[in-house]
């Protein structure tokens, strides 16, 4: 155990982390873009609305435990700014495991969660169908995916996003080639699309534990009694558990909102998945910044530096806004030309025109939604985030009730609604739980 780190925090910190996230971050859309590319090449609704839903299928279900990533980046930074050098390689283990627990019970319950997945979606019969192809396979990849969140979480966590960013792009990579040589060349349809996913991942395990291993102090080797240590144990629960309630109400609102989608048609269901990729894109970008938000508020917190702390969400915030601005200006000008290029359907493209707007309007708020994401997990207070995301979920389906009666419009004016009351209440709760926090310390 040494002194606490007190760094100093300027746009050069933030950068530091927030830069190689940011890029890692653009890479991952890329897949959903490139899958859904490849698919709506071959000029079928159907098979665009397979891959469409069981992407988002795949999507909130490892996001559910994104708490892997999102923990042990913070508990991480936490132990880097107290000065402790080796709480991070227990912080490691501790992951691998449940990483590989939670893995391994979603293989094995795979055909009755499939059977509830599917139904709740409530897709057409060939949408239903390319989409179960697509999850019998793609299921295989759950404990690589999951390890994949704690090795980037470990590695953010210690300000090594250089390397956390090597492992990304290679994953997304692999996913993007794999996906063009089995779909496009191959011509294996959505089957390939799930094999390049299951490939990607498998080798980013591999090689995340090459690098991990480099960067831990005596490798993985841990002492039983620092590994199990009971208080540890108890608050990485209580964290989980908290950001797991959390993580399962923002995906609710995503599956309402593809749910419904769905119910509207094929053509509704695809305009929305190709819209849905612009969503992805700016909002993987606005949370490399978050990144930086956990890494530096869990490292000045663990300082014991209130001041850093305070500067990192004031520079979070304010260089968040100026690049949201940014990436909706392009949207404006360019959506419409990306519309044309991801789907071939003439009705697909006309009705995702249609709904652009909101995806334009959509990263202003997101700014404040995702940046005190990151400010609250990076300084651990995932009870009330818990309890604030629950009632921006209540919001964002009281406001689809009162305009449901204007259809696809209706839901994506609820969607934008969870955005605004996401981070307008997290930014109204921050005073009172940053004087707590530091009036404690």
């Amino acid at each position: 155990m040494h002194a606490p780190v007190h760094p100093r925090i300027g746009s050069r910190q933030v950068f530091a982390i927030a830069g190689p996230a940011m890029v890692a971050n653009l890479t991952t859309p890329l897949i959903g873009v490139v899958s859904t590319t490849a698919i709506g090449r071959l000029d079928d609704a159907a098979l665009l609305g397979g891959v469409a839903i069981a992407s988002v299928i795949f999507d909130c279900l490892f996001w559910l435990f994104g708490f892997l990533r999102m923990s042990t980046l913070a508990f991480t930074a936490q132990s880097l700014g107290a000065g402790d050098t080796r709480e991070p390689t227990a912080i490691l283990a501790r992951g691998f495991i449940v990483a590989g627990l939670i893995g391994a019970a979603l293989i094995a319950l795979q055909l009755p969660l499939a059977a509830v997945l599917f139904d709740l979606m409530g897709g057409s019969e060939g949408v239903t169908r390319a989409a179960k192809t697509y999850f019998k396979i793609r299921i295989w990849s759950s404990p690589f995916a999951l390890a994949n969140y704690v090795i980037l979480g470990w590695l953010i966590g210690q300000a090594r996003a250089n390397s956390a960013l090597l492992l990304q792009v290679v994953i997304n990579l692999v996913n993007m080639a794999a996906t063009i040589l089995l779909v496009l060349i191959y011509d294996t349809g959505i089957a390939g699309a799930a094999i390049a996913a299951l490939l990607s991942e498998a080798v980013g395990f591999a090689l995340g534990v090459i690098v991990c291993r480099h960067y831990a102090d005596s490798g993985f080797a841990v002492p039983y009694g620092t590994l199990l240590d009971r208080e540890k144990l108890l608050r990485m629960l209580a964290v989980n558990s908290d950001i797991l309630i959390r993580t399962a109400a923002l995906i609710a609102a995503f599956l309402f909102f593809t749910a419904k989608g769905a119910q509207a048609g094929d053509v509704t269901l695809a305009a929305n998945s190709v819209l849905n990729n612009f969503l992805l894109v700016s909002a993987f970008f606005l949370d490399g910044l978050a990144n930086a938000a956990q890494q530096l508020c869990g490292r000045t917190l663990g300082a014991r530096d209130p001041k850093g702390f305070a500067d990192s969400t004031r520079l979070v915030l304010l260089w968040g806004l100026g690049f949201a601005v940014v990436v909706a200006v392009l949207f404006a000008l360019f959506g419409p030309a990306l519309i044309d290029f991801m789907t071939a359907s003439d009705d697909v493209r006309r009705t995702a025109r249609e709904f652009l707007p909101f995806v334009v309007l959509a990263p202003i708020p997101g700014v404040f939604a995702f940046g005190f994401d990151g400010i609250y997990i990076g300084a651990t207070w995932a009870r009330e985030m818990r309890n604030l995301m629950l009632a921006s979920l209540a919001i964002f389906l009281g406001t689809w009730w009162a305009l449901q009666s204007f259809g696809n419009a209706g839901l994506w004016s609820a969607l934008m609604a969870s955005y605004v009351s996401r981070g307008g209440l997290q930014a109204a709760r921050y005073p009172a739980q940053f004087r707590a926090t530091f009036s404690k310390r």
